[in-house]
């Protein structure tokens, strides 16, 4: 068994532990890396397991950070690796436990005591050819100019689902929906479910309202007007500013994102997750 490990890299403690990990998973006699950035934050680690996360090829990645850090992993690594995420963040969504458990949560993962929790991503294409990231949270259509509305069009399997002026327009994953989508007025939708959550940004008519459509459906985004920019935020960890003229389209991904669990529990740890973020 091969271990990943990466933690965030603006707190002292978070690096500890990562240290922690490491060395109680070496003297235990696995294979372990350690991410590049991780190692450059602190240099206790053994220099021959540094690794790039692009080129991580690990059975497992302990993560020790928030949300973002994972967020950072799922990005950048090139396979579906299953994440076992320790709470170093504010709230801590995609964790799975908190920082004085994480000894006993590794044991349980080395007597195979888990299960693995996958879930949907989306994948924006764009029509200039360029590639850009999946998504695990959401995609984000914004204005290029705070303070100034955007007019889009969105289709749903080829039928004009909404036309909006406003701040923007969240595609969301149901991971996703107790984040950007949820501050901007979605519903919560449990994780287990395949669908895409359609939430407008501040938008100018009452009448452009959140829908949920299947996530096999195929959903294209046009920008309507011909000289403004458009903003396209990946779960706030890429941005890329569009040309007028770009259209969006965004469907499943092929790919899922994978997770170490313990307990079959949903509702419990999201509404306590969803009252302290409130």
């Amino acid at each position: 068994m091969k271990f990943g490990i990466v933690a965030r890299r603006d707190r002292v403690d978070a690096l500890k532990l990562a240290y922690r990990v490491y060395d109680f998973l070496k003297v235990s006699g696995y294979e372990v890396l350690v991410d590049e950035e991780t190692y450059s934050h602190l240099r206790e680690f053994d220099e021959g397991d540094v690794s790039p996360l692009e080129e991580f090829d690990v059975d497992f990645i302990i993560v020790i950070g928030g949300d973002g850090t994972i967020l950072r992993v799922e990005h950048r690594t090139k396979r579906d690796i299953p994440i076992l995420g320790i709470n170093m963040g504010t709230l801590g969504f995609l964790t799975e436990v908190e920082p004085h458990e994480t000894f006993f949560a590794i044991s349980k993962l080395l007597e195979g005591d888990y299960h693995i929790d996958e879930r949907m991503k989306l994948r924006p294409v764009l029509k200039s050819g360029e590639k850009v990231p999946d998504a695990l949270n959401e995609v984000a259509v914004l204005t290029g100019i705070p303070g100034k509305i955007i007019h889009l069009k969105y289709y749903v399997d080829g039928g004009l689902a909404d036309e909006v002026r406003a701040d923007g327009v969240l595609f969301s994953t149901p991971t996703g929906s107790t984040g950007y989508a949820m501050s901007a007025g979605g519903p919560f939708v449990d994780p287990r479910l395949d669908v895409v959550i359609i939430v407008p940004v501040a938008p100018v008519a009452l009448s452009s309202r959140p829908m949920i459509v299947p996530s096999k459906s195929r959903i294209d985004v046009v920008n309507v007007s011909e000289t403004r920019e458009i903003i396209l935020s990946i779960d706030g960890q890429f941005y890329r500013y569009l040309d007028p003229e770009e259209e969006i389209t965004i469907k499943e991904s092929p790919r899922r994102m994978k997770f170490v669990r313990f307990t079959d529990e949903i509702y419990p740890k999201y509404t306590m997750k969803i009252k302290r973020k409130f």
